[in-house]
């Protein structure tokens, strides 16, 4: 009789306590949701994006200019994929360079990191009209400046579709952010590189060495899923961003 007793509790602790077992995982699980949902970390490093809109940044995806599909639109798509949840960890300034006074080196600082800047960033790309030269030496330079102001660290991602046209160094640069001692890190996006005459090796090597001095990446993206990886890589915080996939 006793032997029997013993047999059933034995079955009921197989099925009981599993059962247990998943409640108490899937209300711990929950509690932590809610927790990261109320407080998520923020990235220490704000971040400031150089944005290309130059006058090639008007051409089409293939050839030629006055295509429906631009350059600057598969950019604005990607950026639009990627900033709702980059901003949610990390604060996000603009730099634009290229529109303004005809065959100018022109430079618009539109505004320093901000927490929630998914909207404002896309609502200033998308009113840019490319034109102008690509001066993305002075616009790394201001990025840098800005940060520098804030923080004793920050992330600049440089995206830019051609090389140099104001008479910078981007080499030049790196070396000078390096020895500093400022604790910058520029990542640079090379998007359709190759579909410039004008674009030869050594420019594409020389912004190359601008991330590299400055323990940047350096990413080269042909269509919009190379820009929405290439962006994912810069500007978002992998670990916290793997956190929020798992809770979700």
């Amino acid at each position: 009789m006793r032997s029997a007793k013993v047999a059933g509790m034995n079955t009921l602790s197989r099925y009981v306590y599993p059962i247990a077992f998943g409640l108490a995982t899937l209300l711990a699980g929950s509690a932590i949701a809610q927790a990261a949902d109320e407080a998520r970390t923020p990235c220490t490093e704000d971040a400031m994006i150089v944005f290309d809109a130059s006058g090639s940044m008007a051409g089409n995806m293939v050839q030629g200019l006055f295509s429906a599909v631009t350059r600057i639109d598969e950019v604005r798509k990607a950026l639009g994929e990627v900033l709702p949840q980059a901003t949610k960890f990390r604060k996000v300034g603009l730099i634009t360079y290229g529109p303004g006074p005809y065959q100018q080196c022109n430079v618009d600082l539109q505004f320093a990191p901000i927490a929630n800047a998914a909207e404002p960033v896309m609502r200033a790309v998308n009113a840019l009209n490319p034109a102008g030269k690509t001066p993305l030496v002075e616009a790394v330079k201001q990025a840098a400046d800005v940060l520098h102001d804030r923080t004793t660290r920050g992330v600049v991602v440089l995206l830019t579709d051609g090389e140099e046209t104001c008479g910078g160094a981007p080499c030049a640069l790196g070396q000078a952010l390096k020895a500093s001692g400022q604790q910058l890190t520029v990542h640079v996006i090379g998007f359709q590189l190759r579909g410039y005459s004008w674009t030869g090796a050594a420019s594409i090597l020389d912004v190359q060495c601008l991330a590299e001095q400055t323990g940047g990446l350096y990413i080269t993206a042909q269509n919009r899923e190379d820009l929405v990886q290439a962006f994912q890589k810069t500007l978002g915080c992998p670990m916290m961003s793997a956190v929020g996939a798992l809770l979700r």
